[in-house]
């Protein structure tokens, strides 16, 4: 079997450092790992408009702006194809035939879905689209016959949602779609990166995140007044780690040497995590070796999107390239699928036989 990755973003803003380390990063390894037949990444528009109907001109904008992320952190076209979502549009009459095998119910007991939608204070206000928008992500992963899908941790109900639909469908239908596995990030610290708030989560709509994008100065603003323990008043008072945004965002970023570099009184992030929980080191300290780290990591990335930037069409081209080639696969999908739904009449050239058959006049 052909070993195939399908993942993606929402183009709601700017792509954000939790992004980075709960996916992006990990797919610019996967995609030069060799081991891949086909990788697939997706800018969901459709997807970003289940919420933002009324503002579709913020999602349009935001497409060349997670294009240009991606590009930036080396997403490379030649190997990934990068297409939109709403280009293809194979994966809506997909959608429409997987949700006949979803109950209502299951919907509403899905973990990422309750959240989302106590997270935007929607209620009975729900759009139908954005509600349903499990069984959209289902038709996604299995028009482009995805293996693995790399996600962050909140995303595992989505998944699981997507191979419960796969099951249901093969065992009516016949063996049909690939039931596709779920890739975590190897570091814990980056499944789900806290906001420089202190929130669960970095959020684009809680205005918590660092952008891959962000200037040096932004970062540095940004990482100085980060959350911390609360307790940790005075430079003598013993400091809590655990949960503490700076010291998950160093467990995330951190690279071996970085100490030698930036902080050479410490051997290791233990030694100064180990300091940090007796007391006697302030917050200034630590967050100024953050940002160096952040510095370090994402400055390449500023620069990379810098030249990007001068070539838009370019971008385009991109996209128009990498979602053709997407279309050829979900289309095959599609017509896979129709047959085994026994709703290809056109194509059925036993079944036209059959009826001609049937109704000749002797």
């Amino acid at each position: 079997m052909r070993k195939v990755i399908l993942t993606g973003d929402r183009p709601t803003g700017r792509l954000h450092v939790g992004h980075y380390v709960g996916s992006l990063r990990q797919r610019v390894e996967l995609q030069n790992s060799g081991v891949y037949d086909d990788i697939f990444i997706m800018i969901a528009d459709a997807q970003a408009l289940t919420d933002n109907a009324e503002n579709p001109e913020k999602v349009r904008q935001n497409i060349v702006e997670v294009a240009l992320d991606y590009l930036a952190c080396g997403i490379d076209s030649q190997k990934s194809k990068i297409l939109i979502q709403s280009q293809i549009t194979e994966l809506f009459e997909l959608t429409a035939y997987y949700m006949n095998l979803v109950t209502v119910a299951r919907l509403q007991r899905n973990p990422t879905v309750k959240s989302e939608i106590q997270m935007r204070e929607f209620e009975a206000s729900i759009p139908v689209g954005f509600f349903a928008y499990p069984i959209s992500q289902a038709a996604d992963i299995t028009a482009f016959k995805a293996t693995v899908v790399p996600v962050g941790e909140d995303q595992q109900p989505m998944l699981e949602q997507t191979r419960e639909i796969v099951r249901k469908f093969n065992s009516v239908y016949g063996e049909t779609l690939i039931e596709p596995d779920i890739l975590l990030p190897d570091n814990k610290a980056c499944l789900r990166l806290p906001g420089t708030d202190g929130m669960a989560k970095m959020s684009k709509s809680l205005n918590n995140c660092i952008y891959l994008s962000d200037t040096a100065d932004e970062v540095r603003q940004k990482v100085m007044g980060m959350y911390t323990d609360p307790n940790h008043i005075k430079v003598s008072d013993p400091g809590k780690v655990e949960g503490n945004p700076v010291f998950v965002y160093l467990d995330a970023f951190y690279k071996e040497g970085q100490f030698e570099r930036y902080l050479p009184e410490y051997q290791n992030l233990d030694e100064l995590k180990a300091h940090y929980r007796r007391g006697g080191l302030g917050d200034v300290k630590v967050k100024k070796f953050l940002n160096s780290v952040l510095q370090e990591e994402l400055e390449p990335i500023r620069n990379r999107r810098k030249e990007y930037e001068k070539d838009i069409p370019y971008i385009y081209e991109v996209l128009k390239k990498g979602t053709e080639q997407a279309r050829e696969v979900a289309s095959q999908t599609l017509a896979d699928v129709k047959r085994a739904m026994k709703i290809d009449y056109f194509e059925d050239i036993e079944l036209i036989n059959e009826q001609a058959q049937k109704y000749k006049v002797d």
